[in-house]
């Protein structure tokens, strides 16, 4: 099946292929039709299944015909966290651009002055987090009552935070007679009371198990002391052949420490959190995005939504405290089919949100061990082989001696090896002291895996 399969417009098809994507997702292939034919839907699908563009898609050839007005959004999207908001604009952004639409975003933490102005000259579609959509509504800046279709995206999340008040109270503001999609990775009792009291006879569609994670990614368990998780993620950044990583701590002071920390250690890391200001959370993740950083160090704020092209890996700093926080974690890798590895550490007072975790996945995470590490293990003899090739006379071994007594102690990490994707920039910003090639390790294995290389 092709997206040409689906019934969508030949000015989005061109966007679409210009994106370069020609074959679509399950949910896609699943929830376009029936969205196009104007019924209510209920999409159950885990992140990184390319929800997004399911409702997105068809969205811009409905509203393609139709008129603007002022104050009047004409369709309505809410989402749960400014970022989720910002990347759903984005994916109007690249697959309207053939279509004549107007988009809004509403989003807290910038001037309201722009987002007033565009409503007032009207918009086809208006993007919102609950809490800016309910301060213009109470200002009188916005009206409902011309939406003509509805989507309420990571419903779950939206429960978790809170906001289901709010969207009732939005949902009771619109027209009876509208369309309504809801999204969620999983359906706990109060979403199916929520879409049993405002969706129509909703065609359901659940492309995969509730919070089960990808095939695509290898997940493990480290079981660590709290005192080693630095150290520990240091020597899995420089050992595991990751490219891009995003590191998820449970809270925001952390977060900022295990910033500062990598930054110490060499390492080129960001950090994004929700003590930060709109404009330096976007700014750090188009950072992320453009490479000047390959590691994101992240509390919740960037656990869903966030579609980050190569994420290698994942590195849960700490076991989530939420078992749903783990699924949508570990997506931000193996998208879009690639493949990719999650690390979760496990400290002794993380015992029983690791069970939650196995409990709501339904399956043992494995343990990390030796046969696990991706770097290549050579003895001693090997790795010396290399770079000792002939046979050295009692001077030439002794002025060898000599400087080995000279030179200063400095610790030495292998280099992260290059995989085929490789971009060929390593994780740290230099490695030209290190005493192995890139992919070897020829030292003795951390503490956190109990054993010895030798």
């Amino acid at each position: 099946m092709t997206f040409a399969d689906l019934g969508l417009s030949k000015d989005l098809l061109k966007a679409v292929e210009a994106a370069g994507y020609t074959v679509p997702t399950a949910i896609q292939a699943e929830a376009i039709p029936p969205v196009l034919m104007m019924k209510d839907i209920i999409g159950i699908a885990q992140t990184g299944t390319g929800k997004t563009a399911s409702f997105v898609l068809p969205m811009i050839d409905i509203m393609a015909s139709g008129r603007r007005r002022a104050l009047m959004p004409r369709s309505l999207i809410l989402e749960p966290t400014r970022e989720l908001a910002a990347q759903v604009a984005e994916n109007f952004e690249n697959y309207g651009k053939n279509h004549d639409l107007k988009m809004a975003l509403l989003i807290g933490g910038v001037q309201m002055g722009d987002q007033i102005k565009a409503l007032n000259e009207g918009v086809d579609v208006l993007i919102a987090t609950p809490g800016r959509l309910m301060d213009l509504f109470e200002r009188g800046k916005i009206l409902l009552n011309g939406c003509e279709l509805l989507v309420i995206d990571e419903a779950d999340r939206m429960l978790d935070m809170g906001f289901i008040p709010d969207i009732e109270f939005i949902c009771d503001k619109l027209p009876d007679t509208r369309q309504t999609m809801l999204f969620s990775a999983t359906m706990p009792p109060p979403i199916e009371k929520l879409a049993k009291k405002f969706l129509n006879n909703p065609k359901r569609i659940e492309v995969s198990r509730a919070a089960s994670t990808n095939k695509d990614i290898t997940a493990f368990k480290v079981p660590v002391k709290t005192r080693q998780k630095r150290e520990t993620l240091r020597w899995l950044l420089d050992h595991d052949h990751v490219e891009t990583a995003i590191v998820f701590a449970n809270r925001k002071t952390t977060v900022r420490e295990v910033n500062k920390s990598l930054q110490s250690h060499g390492f080129r890391s960001g950090e994004i959190h929700g003590d930060m200001d709109q404009a330096s959370r976007i700014k750090e993740l188009d950072r992320f995005k453009k490479g000047e950083v390959n590691i994101l160090v992240a509390s919740d704020v960037a656990a869903r939504g966030l579609d980050v092209k190569g994420v290698s890996h994942v590195f849960n700093f700490d076991t989530p405290w939420h078992p749903d926080d783990y699924v949508h974690r570990i997506g931000r890798t193996g998208r879009a089919g690639a493949k990719g590895r999650a690390f979760t550490f496990v400290a002794e007072a993380d015992a029983e949100a690791i069970e939650n975790v196995e409990k709501l996945t339904g399956s043992a995470i494995p343990v990390f061990g030796k046969g696990d590490v991706r770097v290549e293990m050579k003895q001693p003899s090997e790795a010396k082989q290399r770079t000792d090739d002939k046979p050295k006379n009692a001077q030439s071994k002794k002025r060898d001696e000599q400087q080995e007594q000279e030179a200063p102690k400095k610790p030495r990490r292998g280099k992260p090896a290059k995989t085929a994707k490789s971009t060929g920039k390593n994780s740290r910003r230099d490695h030209d002291d290190d005493p192995v090639e890139a992919g070897d390790w020829n030292g003795p294995l951390p503490g956190f895996l109990g054993v010895s290389a030798h």
